[in-house]
């Protein structure tokens, strides 16, 4: 299954959410469930932007794009970021609304019935979607199965607060609930935003990448062959990794480029996905970076 049909089923499930949440609202006049239909709502703002910035990624390389368009999966998770923090604020805004005017609840078992049912259907699409974005290394894919997984979150602590209301009938629960709800969303917005920032600045790979790729290198060093200024990032789920190779200057170059070739396929193997860019030298030259000039 591919990641934009991942994120079609992730839109029709927002539809069918908002639905649900917004009769459970409707019925009951809850303000936390009015908190968690909004939730809801950026849901499906978040997967049409995700889904339109996964076919942008998807375009192969151009004359304006040689590296291809792979980071356009990191505004959708920017995106994401910043309609959670709206949703949050306005979240905080009725909820203190309802505080300052108490107003009684009603039908709140349908209600409770109808959360439930949406936070089921949420729960097992964020389930599957994640194990797909780790699978394919999407960060668009990721940051819509992370932000379902806070919704189902937010779920569950609405219902839970709601069953607190009927049974002590402490009606200024359901808007502290909201309240509640909105600072653990603006805690995942600050995640996803700091998560988009973080690829666009060409973040490096993982630790546990870099230590596939040091283990690769470690394999064909020996005292004629050495490897140095290693350096990576990642583009949406495309990971690159540049860095020379010092060789023998006696050696022919067709040698020195089977060399390489094998380094190359051999870190392909390791780090799916990577894509490498190893530079060739003798043993006794050594490149120079960071020329006081280009740092004026």
């Amino acid at each position: 299954m591919q990641i934009s049909s991942y994120l079609k089923v992730s839109i029709a499930v927002a539809l069918a959410t908002i639905a649900l949440k917004t009769g459970a609202w409707w019925i009951t006049d809850s303000v936390s469930l009015l908190s968690d239909a909004m939730e809801s709502l950026v849901n499906l703002a978040g997967a049409v932007f995700a889904l339109a910035m996964v076919t942008v990624a998807a375009r192969p390389p151009d004359e304006d794009h040689p590296y291809g368009h792979h980071k356009a999966e990191y505004f959708s998770s920017g995106f994401e970021g910043v309609l959670i923090f709206a949703a949050a604020l306005a979240i905080v805004w009725a909820a203190v609304q309802r505080l300052l005017v108490p107003q009684p609840l009603e039908a709140m078992g349908l209600g409770i019935g109808l959360s439930t049912l949406s936070t089921a259907m949420n729960g097992a699409l964020a389930w599957f979607m994640l194990r797909k974005a780790r699978e394919v290394r999407s960060m668009a894919l990721e940051a819509d199965a992370r932000h379902l997984f806070t919704d189902v979150w937010t779920s569950v602590g609405v219902v839970v607060g709601l069953l607190a209301v009927r049974a002590t009938g402490w009606i200024w629960l359901d808007p502290v609930v909201a309240i509640a709800v909105a600072l653990n969303i603006l805690r995942e917005a600050a995640s996803l935003i700091r998560a988009s920032a973080d690829g666009l600045m060409d973040r490096a790979l993982t630790p546990a990448d870099m230590t596939r790729i040091e283990g690769v290198l470690d394999e064909f060093r020996h005292q004629a062959i050495r490897f140095d200024h290693v350096v990576t990032r990642r583009a949406g789920q495309r990971l690159f990794a540049d860095m020379h190779m010092h060789m023998p200057a006696g050696w022919t170059l067709g040698r020195a480029a089977a060399l390489r070739s094998s380094v190359e396929q051999a870190l392909m193997s390791a780090v799916p996905g990577l894509r490498t860019s190893i530079q060739l030298l003798p043993l006794d030259v050594e490149a120079h970076f960071d020329d006081p000039k280009d740092l004026i």
